[in-house]
């Protein structure tokens, strides 16, 4: 798929998924997200950029870390995650939190701004995931560290199914290379090319545990990657397509109705080299790097 229309199936599809996101994954994704917060060791005062942000699941959590003296600012390629999370600041008076829709591969920010660099769950919906690295490189100051999130090997993932599903009803790949960094060490290779050292990488194991099929289905429907597509499909597409990503998690299922799908997250944090200029160029950054900016995103 051309770069270009990538990132805009993501804008949009992620734009329709805002309203049910946080009440489908927010409990699925919990793991991953606080195993790279741990590990990346947030303290207070820290300035932070949560990249790939959403509705501010991690922003909100890396704010706590930091406290009031810290900085935290969320982007997203999606308007309606921003809009959300920016919501949810103002409504809870956090005010060393602030969000801004922006591209992962084009950050309008100035190099050396941050402490620490954040994605979690977010690369593999980019068309180039080396260079969403750099850029997390190059905000961060010298010394300074990036945690990353992704989805693991494609065979430990078994709601896998509804990319191969949606992809035969649509002229092109939703995400056609989503598994690509949870194999092997990709994605601590992908830190390496960039410059990053000190690069750990963990997996963990994890349940995917929804009450009944409706509401796996709207899990990797309505308020995933594929929310664009099922958008678009007619009522006789959408109950085929539904059938068939039942079928492919029924053995899965639970006595009570319930389902119990296994999946996998890779998790690595990492520190960009230091430098002697390192201190001086993170005490240029001013506190307009985080208020709202113009959209940039493509």
């Amino acid at each position: 798929m051309e770069a270009r229309v990538q990132r805009r199936v993501q804008r949009y599809g992620w734009d329709l998924a805002a309203h049910d996101y946080e009440r489908l994954w927010q409990a699925q994704l919990g793991p991953a997200q606080a195993d790279m917060l741990a590990r990346v060791g947030l303290r207070a005062g820290e300035r932070v950029v949560d990249v790939a942000c959403g509705t501010g699941l991690v922003s909100f959590a890396a704010a706590a870390a930091v406290g009031a003296t810290g900085r935290v600012l969320g982007v997203d390629i999606s308007g309606a995650m921003v809009d959300a999370a920016q919501r949810r600041a103002d409504a809870l008076a956090v005010g060393h939190v602030a969000f801004a829709r922006m591209d992962a591969e084009a950050l309008d920010l100035g190099d050396a701004s941050f402490d620490v660099a954040l994605c979690g769950l977010g690369l593999m919906y980019v068309p180039d995931p080396a260079l969403a690295v750099r850029e997390l490189c190059r905000v961060v100051r010298p010394g300074g560290r990036v945690g990353l999130a992704v989805w693991g090997e494609r065979s430990r993932c078994g709601w896998a199914a509804v990319f191969p599903i949606v992809d035969a009803e649509v002229a092109s790949d939703v995400c056609p290379l989503f598994f690509g960094l949870g194999t092997g060490d990709a994605l601590a290779r992908l830190c390496g090319d960039a410059g990053l050292v000190r690069v750990e990488l963990r997996r963990l194991a994890t349940t995917l545990v929804y009450d009944d099929g409706e509401e796996a289905c709207d899990a990797a429907f309505v308020g995933g990657p594929v929310a664009l597509a099922w958008s678009r499909f007619d009522p006789v597409t959408r109950g085929r397509v539904r059938a068939k990503y039942l079928a492919a998690i029924s053995s899965w299922r639970q006595p009570d109705g319930g389902y119990r799908i296994p999946g996998e997250f890779v998790v690595v944090v990492a520190a960009r080299a230091d430098g002697d200029d390192g201190d001086d160029r993170a005490d240029n950054a001013n506190a307009s790097d985080f208020s709202r900016r113009p959209d940039h995103a493509a």
